[in-house]
């Protein structure tokens, strides 16, 4: 494996180029955080944005399948729920961006010891088109 400072983060040879975002409605402090669903659906290509990852691994020339993964935190139960979030960035990608993704895979953990993020939820899409 190796994780790289351009694109894409995690780059696993002959298998995966994969794009991480982070989604945090709260900071550490316990506050609300500003224009944190921005990392998601910004929309533009060459933004730093879920949606400007899925434009980046589109133009990547690799062989490698190509994917997207948005790393989330949420209270147990949520305060603001990532759901609506998600369905946007896909609704983006898809009907804004042109992207095709895979159906959404994911996972949940709850019980973490921080007392702001306390679940982790990991989504996950491979990028099926590739024209740019």
């Amino acid at each position: 494996m190796f994780f790289t400072k351009r694109s894409p983060d995690l780059l696993i040879p002959e298998e995966w180029a994969i794009e991480f975002r982070i989604a945090r409605p709260y900071g550490d402090n316990g506050r609300e955080a500003e224009n944190w669903s921005v990392n998601l659906l910004h929309p533009y290509r060459g933004n730093t944005s879920t949606i400007g990852d899925c434009y980046k691994l589109a133009e990547l020339k690799c062989s490698e399948r190509l994917a997207v993964a948005v790393i989330g935190y949420e209270h147990c139960p949520p305060k603001i729920d990532l759901t609506p979030l998600i369905n946007a960035f896909e609704v983006i990608a898809d009907q804004v961006a042109g992207i095709a993704l895979s159906k959404r895979v994911e996972i949940r953990h709850d019980g973490l010891i921080n007392p702001v993020h306390q679940s982790i939820r990991v989504f996950a899409w491979e990028v099926i088109s590739r024209a740019a």
